[in-house]
């Protein structure tokens, strides 16, 4: 009997719905006890499609970097005695925008994502000597944004990736309160950096979460004369160049070879454009150079254990930046992220640009590359768990030992427990791009021909390794569903072939475990990422070579 649901698909035979388809007091002594201070992570700026770009564009890319350094250095001062250095601290400038923020939100994964914006505006004197001029229309008051990261720390706290998107990406802004006169403006397609001209941070912060789905907890603005404060307040950074430097344009003369850089000439040399090939991709990772320089020396002891230097710096950074109430006055929240920070050195910090092709409508804006894109978003999102506890002497000797298999081993039989065409295929491919070796898809009829509320997760009672195999694809589902023995009579059963060929498939007698999709079903969860992603990723060889 035919269903009524079968599609077609190409090259599989018929598969039913399987169609394809295409984020005080103790904690004072806890600081106190801490052995080091925790390396600011730092990030490369978005990568342009263009050769050229404004000074402006990339000091604001350098400024949005030192925002991280900024919120790690909080960090720094809490951990050397907080007390010591609250008067710096009051100087962070707090502004609360929940209210301000009007579309459904994302939900909490127990990740720390925080939204870090360069905002370039020209209120004050110091902030209107720099950067492009406004037009007549425009005052010193106004602001822009030229740089927007997403820094991702896992809820473990042991790995971090920060995220940047380039400015001159189309994406769909969605409503939001215009942040002057608080009037809802409607969805538009626009530049993703419109979203902060507009709506100020409240707007920026739903416009990444309706994009990419995954929670914004905090987000640090840095405003546009704290870069060259920060470098001064740090004594200068040292460079070293292949070949001199004469420039007109950012006003900088250097030699070749070392050079120590205070503020002023950290400015011109971020902003430098005609040096090496004068290409924008070597420029990124001059900039992201000199940041991990910046960083290395914010950390280092010898500033640590000087308390005049280490309260100026504070008093630099803190002054330069505008943070969330929640987490400015959370200091348990700051240490807590400090005491991770050998964990995260140990895990690595990864800087990534959005995968981007060039816009079909307009070759000087970028669109994001799909589905690329959404797969470093949903790697992201899907970082949801702390690492298992390990188990204690007395339960490890009586305990079954725990089996560490691969998704390459794991056969799995995906099953649409749903009314939605397709999905059984739809779950399978991302399963066998995260390595699982899929060897059948089908459909699973729920009592009643209802639609299965949550997804499950069956193996074979007779198989007393099933378990295992079990486990570890209900770990890379989300949300996690629990395994229970016993298999579930599958119809319209048929074979899956995926797009690459398996070279390395499990033996013969390997179990094979079933996952029956129910309608909370969200995303397999990512671990290998496409090569334009991985492509985007500075190397750790990168940031520390420097003489380049």
């Amino acid at each position: 009997m035919t269903d009524y649901r079968s599609v077609p698909v190409v090259g599989s035979g018929q598969d039913y719905r399987s169609a394809p388809t295409q984020p005080g007091s103790r904690m004072a002594r806890r600081a106190a006890a801490a052995a080091a201070p925790p390396p600011p992570p730092d990030d490369r700026p978005p990568r342009s499609h263009r050769g050229g770009g404004g000074g402006g564009q990339n000091k604001m890319r350098i400024l949005a970097w030192v925002s991280i350094g900024v919120t790690t250095l909080m960090v720094a001062g809490a951990l050397t005695g907080y007390t010591v250095y609250r008067d710096a601290f009051g100087n962070i400038k707090k502004k609360s925008v929940n209210n301000d923020i009007i579309n459904p939100r994302p939900p909490e994964t127990g990740a720390l994502n925080v939204l870090l914006v360069g905002s370039d505006t020209r209120a004050g004197k110091d902030n209107a000597r720099y950067g492009q001029k406004l037009s007549r229309t425009a005052d010193a008051g106004g602001k822009r944004t030229d740089t927007i990261i997403l820094m991702h720390i896992s809820p473990n706290r042991d790995k971090a990736r920060l995220i940047s998107f380039p400015r001159d990406s189309m994406v769909q802004i969605p409503r939001c309160k215009n942040e002057t006169t608080k009037q809802e403006m409607p969805p538009r397609r626009d530049m993703i950096n419109s979203a902060y001209n507009s709506g100020g941070i409240a707007c920026t912060i739903s416009t990444i979460e309706t994009l990419t789905g995954i929670r914004v907890n905090h987000f640090a603005e840095v405003d546009f004369s704290g870069f060259k404060n920060i470098v001064d307040a740090l004594g200068g950074i040292e460079i070293c160049l292949q070949s001199g430097v004469n420039d007109k344009a950012s006003k900088l003369v250097l030699p070749p070879g070392k050079s120590l850089l205070n503020g002023e000439k950290a400015l011109g040399y971020v902003r430098l454009r005609h040096y090496g090939d004068g290409s924008d991709i070597q420029r990124i990772k001059r900039q992201q150079i000199f940041l991990s320089k910046v960083v290395a020396k914010a950390t280092s002891s010898d500033l640590l254990t000087d308390v005049g230097k280490l309260r100026d710096f504070i008093a630099a950074a803190a002054g330069s930046v505008t943070m969330d109430p929640e987490l400015a006055n959370d200091t348990e929240q700051l240490i807590n992220i400090a005491l991770s920070a050998k964990q995260l050195t140990a895990g690595g910090v990864k800087f990534t640009t959005i995968p981007w092709t060039p816009d079909p409508e307009d070759k000087n804006r970028v669109v994001w590359k799909q589905p690329d894109a959404n797969e470093l978003f949903t790697s992201i999102k899907t970082d949801t768990e702390p690492a298992a506890p390990a188990p204690s002497a007395s339960a490890s000797a009586s305990a079954k030992p725990k089996v560490t298999l691969k998704p390459e081993q794991v056969k799995v039989q995906v099953l649409n427990g749903t009314k939605t065409y397709g999905k059984a295929r739809e779950v399978a491919e991302q399963l066998a791009k995260e390595g699982f070796n899929v060897v059948g898809v089908g459909n699973f009829e729920a009592a009643g021909g209802q639609s299965l509320a949550k997804s499950e997760i069956h193996y074979a009672k007779t198989t007393t390794s099933a378990p295992d195999y079990a486990d570890t694809l209900a770990g890379a589902v989300v949300p996690k569903p629990a395994p229970a023995a016993g298999r579930v009579t599958a119809t319209n059963a048929q074979p899956y072939t995926p797009a690459t060929p398996v070279t390395n498939a499990p033996p013969k007698g390997t179990p094979v475990i079933q996952l029956v999709v129910g309608e909370d079903f969200d995303s397999v969860k990512v671990t290998k990422l496409p090569d334009s992603v991985n492509n985007s990723t500075i190397t750790a060889s990168e940031q520390k070579n420097v003489c380049t």
